[in-house]
């Protein structure tokens, strides 16, 4: 006889609870690594499939949450529109754990406007970006986000400067901005489980490298590139609310501990001894001095867990607004009275 291992979460769920549709993406394409990351994020942190919602807009991105986590809420918006749709959602239902997935196009072009008031409004969501320079659906043109003087495998050099992602995120006041790189399972799935933890915006860019467009060694965006000029902050370790810090392995050095909304815990082993995730203008700096060294920086670049979110900002009652019965929702003739006399 055969006996099986399953592992199971505290929710005493399979991870296969979590998955979804097989991917209909280029084979090697780093979004579904990332798919990967989210599956294996949110069954670790114990979240039910059903209190998540999955929101994207258009792109090869927002094709994957049909990859991940089938027994979610999900909504495939109008391109670069996401944001809006989900401050809707999120305002009727806050509860839920808001999980967008967007792309470089669909966030740096068409989307921007809609990504910065996010931001500025601190909206309760995990916003990943699956960063790879170009847009796959239409043929490989060169995003907002792709470093001046890229050339592709075919076409002309890009003669724009770039767009970056994490350090507009940083001087609009997000409370939760990262980098990372799908081909860094560890420190990826770390930073997604933190994310989740978050209260407020978390702003994670990942660069995941195009595989049929973009994927030429010279390219800042390959797989190759990546892997060579890759400065990682710190090695990261995420600690459940539910797991007592000593049962954590974690590798010796010096650490710091990055204490969540709800009781969990992001412990950094420090590489860059002179990054400080809690001062704006070190992780501008950290950012800033990467792109003149043709490097990418990734990790926690920066973190606060003082920002008001905009559900605080508007003073929502603790019961979401969805849960609340017609009697409270529909105001009185009396109230409704009181209130146009108060405007005569």
């Amino acid at each position: 006889m055969v006996i099986k291992m399953v592992r199971l979460n505290v929710l005493e769920m399979e991870k296969s609870e979590y998955t979804g549709g097989k991917s209909s993406l280029c084979p090697g394409c780093g979004h579904d690594q990332i798919s990967n990351n989210i599956i294996q994020a949110a069954w670790e942190n114990g979240i039910h499939p059903e209190k998540i919602a999955k929101m994207s807009g258009i792109g090869c991105s927002s094709k994957t949450p049909a990859y991940f986590l089938g027994k979610s809420h999900g909504f495939n918006t109008v391109h670069g529109r996401m944001p809006s749709v989900t401050t809707g959602a999120n305002m009727v239902n806050k509860d839920l754990c808001f999980l967008a997935v967007s792309g470089d196009g669909d966030t740096a072009s068409i989307g921007v406007g809609q990504f910065i008031h996010a931001i500025r409004r601190n909206l309760d969501m995990v916003y990943i970006v699956e960063n790879n320079g170009v847009y796959g659906l239409t043929k490989g043109q060169y995003s907002a986000t792709v470093e001046r003087g890229s050339k592709k495998k075919k076409g002309a050099i890009n003669h724009q400067a770039p767009i970056d992602l994490c350090a507009m995120a940083i001087n609009l006041g997000c409370s939760f901005v990262a980098r990372s790189f799908s081909g860094s399972k560890k420190q990826l799935t770390a930073l997604i489980k933190a994310a989740m933890s978050h209260r407020g915006m978390a702003f994670i860019d990942v660069i995941s490298p195009c595989v049929t467009f973009a994927n030429n060694d010279e390219s800042y965006k390959s797989y190759n590139y990546v892997k060579a000029n890759d400065e990682v902050l710190h090695i990261l370790d995420y600690i459940p609310h539910f797991s007592p810090l000593e049962e954590v392995d974690v590798p010796e050095g010096e650490f710091r501990e990055v204490s969540l909304f709800d009781g969990s815990t992001l412990r950094l082993e420090t590489l860059a001894a002179d990054h400080d995730y809690t001062n704006v203008v070190s992780a501008l700096s950290a950012i800033h001095e990467a792109e003149q060294s043709d490097r990418h920086v990734t990790g926690l670049l920066y973190y606060d867990s003082e920002v008001p979110t905009a559900t605080d900002t508007l003073e929502l009652c603790e019961t979401p607004l969805v849960e609340l019965s017609d009697e409270i929702l529909r105001p009185s003739s009396e109230s409704l009275t009181k209130v146009n006399s108060s405007f005569r």
